[in-house]
């Protein structure tokens, strides 16, 4: 596994990796607050919707940890704050409300245990949480590794990387594991405009684990596909509804059409806690907009002209015709089948193989 985590727990401090500040500096930012999380949260200190699903999981840990409450009941109410505040930080990403309807969970079902002995199962929980994620992301890898042939080129965008996740990272885990293996294969990064996560994040992990990455401005990706220098497209994903569509960075569906038109299959890596079956389909997902300064600026300098209007949306949802398969810890499946991912007498039927 990579040797940076994206977020760690020690004696009730919450580490974050300050995101925004590489490939020059690793720092840590260190919680001790919700608050604190979820700002991180929401200035991309952390992302990757598994990672900010084990966030939201710390953030509630720490707020136990530390409180007061002389009873069960006295700290669920005090962490009503904790978990309203948590769901409006980003509205894409399912991860977060997943993680907190799960710790929620655990505290109503054992508000009849002393108040210390819940503390202590809430900071499991979280803990839990993230182990889980760290062996998702490997599964994933493991059911995506078949991918993987010597001489083959991969195209990635954005970062689903071990610092989007717990560890290993979704479309990048069978990148790991085909490197353990000695399958000597290429990766292409897109830039990914405009924060450059694809630049910034995705090429530091890869080149750190010594995988064979180029990075290529985003509008590059085209003509590479038309060319024949790419043998699939793997990416992640931030939510995943119930027909297929998928949510993702922007500039995702375009390279899916873009795939799609020259034949090139096109994968989706999805851990089952960001696939969300309250959802038909993909346009009543919620987009969330970001500041204009992230796209009027490149690291605090100016780029465009003071008062230009801008739309910056931090996601777009793809269609699940352009999608080839989802791959989950449970598995590849068609799209059209992953509403059946709660189904585990289907699944055995469904699952395909790559």
């Amino acid at each position: 596994m990579p040797m940076l985590q994206s977020i760690r727990w020690e004696n009730g401090i919450v580490y974050i990796l300050d995101q925004r500040l590489l490939p020059e500096k690793i720092e840590y930012l260190k919680c001790t607050h919700y608050e604190e999380i979820a700002r991180a949260i929401e200035n991309l200190a952390i992302r990757g919707a598994p990672a900010i699903g084990i966030a939201a999981a710390f953030s509630v840990a720490v707020t136990s940890y530390k409180s007061q409450a002389l009873s069960g009941k006295k700290l669920l109410n005090e962490l009503k704050t904790v978990f309203q505040r948590l769901i409006k930080t980003r509205p894409t990403a399912v991860n977060i409300k997943w993680a907190v309807e799960r710790m929620k969970s655990l505290i109503i079902n054992n508000l009849n245990l002393s108040v210390s002995k819940l503390k202590e199962l809430i900071v499991e929980e979280a803990l839990k949480i993230h182990q889980e994620d760290i062996e998702i992301n490997r599964t994933i890898g493991e059911y995506s590794l078949p991918l993987f042939k010597d001489g083959c080129t991969v195209m990635t965008y954005c970062n689903a990387g071990s610092l989007a996740t717990g560890g290993f990272g979704t479309a990048t885990a069978g990148m790991y594991l085909a490197k353990q293996k000695g399958i000597k294969f290429k990766v292409i990064a897109c830039e990914t405009r405009p924060l450059l996560q694809g630049a910034r994040i995705t090429v530091f992990e890869l080149s750190e684990a010594g995988i064979d990455v180029t990075l290529i401005a985003d509008n590059t990706a085209g003509v590479l596909l038309t060319k024949d220098m790419v043998d699939f497209v793997i990416v992640g994903t931030d939510r995943t509804v119930q027909n297929g569509d998928v949510a993702n960075k922007i500039g995702t569906y375009s390279l899916a059409v873009l795939s799609k038109e020259n034949k090139i299959p096109f994968y989706i890596a999805a851990p089952t806690s960001s696939i969300d079956l309250s959802i038909p389909s993909g346009n009543m997902i919620p987009i969330e907009e970001r500041s204009s300064d992230e796209v009027t600026t490149i690291r605090g300098v100016r780029i465009a002209p003071q008062g230009v209007k801008v739309i910056n949306l931090a996601f777009d949802v793809t269609p699940s015709k352009y999608v080839t398969a989802i791959i989950t810890e449970k598995g590849v499946f068609l799209p059209k089948h992953i509403k059946y991912i709660n189904s585990d007498d289907k699944l055995q039927k469904l699952r395909v193989r790559l």
